[in-house]
């Protein structure tokens, strides 16, 4: 039982994880492309299979397709993504230069990472809730079940500090000069 609500909660820190790696903190990190598809031949292709990431500098990300034909689309598909970032296409590949963060940008990332806490302390509250319905159902001895329900109050306190210590450090991150 509580070994699945465990899981439930591990995987809700993971995906809070990914969804604070694509707020992008003014350096060039491949992850920000992370879910831009291309259309590749007719069918919606990641851009990672396509292509080549790397990031040579500090603020640069160099895309240097497998096939040169396919350079328009990934093009096109950086920007629907809008990433805010226009793309460079110099026949070869496409380059991102990502620019320095103005304060004012800098907090609504830092705004934008704390709503992605919250939403993630929401899916915790939703897991503990579920849980605590389980284990009311279940019609156990009373003080099994206080101690069941004890046994999730712990976890979500653990995990809500999992979600406030990821939030901060990437308030830290977006907040360096």
């Amino acid at each position: 039982m509580n070994n699945n609500v465990e899981l439930k909660m591990m995987q809700t820190i993971e995906n809070l994880q990914n969804r604070l790696l694509n707020i992008r903190a003014g350096r060039a990190n491949p992850s920000m492309l992370n879910g831009i598809m291309v259309s590749y031949y007719g069918n919606m292709t990641p851009l990672q299979s396509l292509a080549n990431i790397t990031v040579p500098e500090a603020r640069k990300l160099f895309i240097k397709p497998f096939d040169r034909g396919v350079l328009k689309d990934i093009e096109r598909a950086i920007n629907e993504a809008n990433l805010g970032i226009a793309p460079t296409n110099n026949g070869e590949m496409i380059i991102l230069t990502i620019p320095e963060l103005n304060e004012e940008r800098r907090k609504d990332y830092v705004k934008q990472a704390k709503n992605i806490g919250e939403e993630a302390k929401v899916a915790l509250r939703n897991i503990r809730q579920e849980a605590n319905n389980d284990i009311k159902k279940e019609e156990l001895p009373e003080d099994e079940e206080k101690r069941n329900l004890d046994d999730i109050q712990e976890l979500i306190t653990k995990y809500n500090k999992l979600v406030d210590d990821e939030v901060k450090q990437k308030e830290n991150e977006l907040m360096q000069i």
